[in-house]
């Protein structure tokens, strides 16, 4: 059972509370991240929760995407439904090789599988989260129905909700979702996805080598995580889809297939972050139906 926090604790009081060592510093990163300095010159990374349940679905995740024995993530030294506390990765700087590596990691990632489109990890929560909005993990066994339904029309009732998206614009997307059978490409496996896999969540350490960090992570088609690669860029992504195809060739068209899959990271910018991803995600789902 987790430890239950102390009144009004803070990062550097969840990290002594957690490792058992005391505190000689903290440095705060963001509004939720702080890098905290244990006794001895050991820094780990705190992450302090805001929605309900999210601390759950983040420690879920990692643990896996650490059992695919695929890929690399940070080790959780402890948690509990406030905070998160795994070590601190030393970054360093990506290369070519490093790139090829991730590549193929992601692949073995993949093929580790999920029991349905949208199961969520072990132990993780069917309403969980991408980024700061709600990602609901309703399991589902055609790819094309489960994606139309639960990764774009879910964000696009959000959207128009917000008045992001207006009615009229919400019709270019249910289109799209109705020829999603004819679109989506041969039939996949479920692949055991990160699911929030933008550059930011790929982290290069000391030696270059790739981590990943802060997953969403479901069962799901294995081209969305690469979509998300390619829409908010990767350092050496050539290198990184030449390793992945060296394990796990993709099948053909699935570079005319990129703007389907990034129909749901974009609409979740939408919500997050407003009209300007609304219009990008229109401007996509438009350039579908002209295929």
């Amino acid at each position: 059972m987790p430890i239950t926090k102390a009144p009004g604790e803070g990062p550097g009081a969840a990290a002594a509370r957690f490792t058992g060592r005391p505190v000689s510093g903290e440095r705060r990163l963001s509004a939720t991240l702080t890098e905290v300095t244990l006794d001895g010159g050991q820094s780990v990374m705190v992450k302090r929760g805001i929605e309900p349940g999210e601390v759950l679905a983040e420690v879920a995740g990692l643990r896996w995407l650490a059992d695919s024995g695929a890929v690399r993530v940070p080790a959780v030294r402890g948690h509990d439904s406030h905070w998160l506390v795994t070590d601190l990765i030393l970054r360093g700087r990506p290369n070519s090789d490093a790139a090829a590596d991730l590549g193929r990691a992601l692949a073995g990632l993949h093929a580790a599988g999920a029991p349905a489109f949208g199961a969520p990890p072990p132990g993780g929560l069917r309403d969980a989260y991408i980024g700061r909005a709600p990602m609901r993990n309703v399991h589902g066994g055609d790819w094309p129905e489960w994606y139309a339904e639960h990764r774009v029309l879910a964000y696009v009732r959000l959207a128009v909700d917000e008045g992001t998206v207006v009615p009229a614009e919400a019709a270019v997307f249910e289109r799209v979702c109705e020829r999603l059978p004819d679109l989506a490409g041969p039939a996949e496996p479920p692949a055991r996805l990160h699911g929030d896999l933008w550059n930011g969540n790929v982290t290069w350490g000391a030696d270059g080598r790739p981590w990943l960090i802060d997953p969403a992570a479901h069962g799901g088609h294995r081209e969305t995580d690469l979509a998300m690669l390619h829409l908010f860029g990767c350092p050496y992504l050539d290198e990184v889809l030449h390793g992945y195809e060296q394990v796990a060739p993709l099948a053909d068209g699935w570079e005319d297939r990129i703007g389907l899959h990034q129909l749901f990271p974009l609409l979740v910018h939408a919500v997050l972050f407003g009209r300007g991803y609304a219009v990008q995600a229109l401007d996509v789902a438009r350039a579908a139906l002209t295929r």
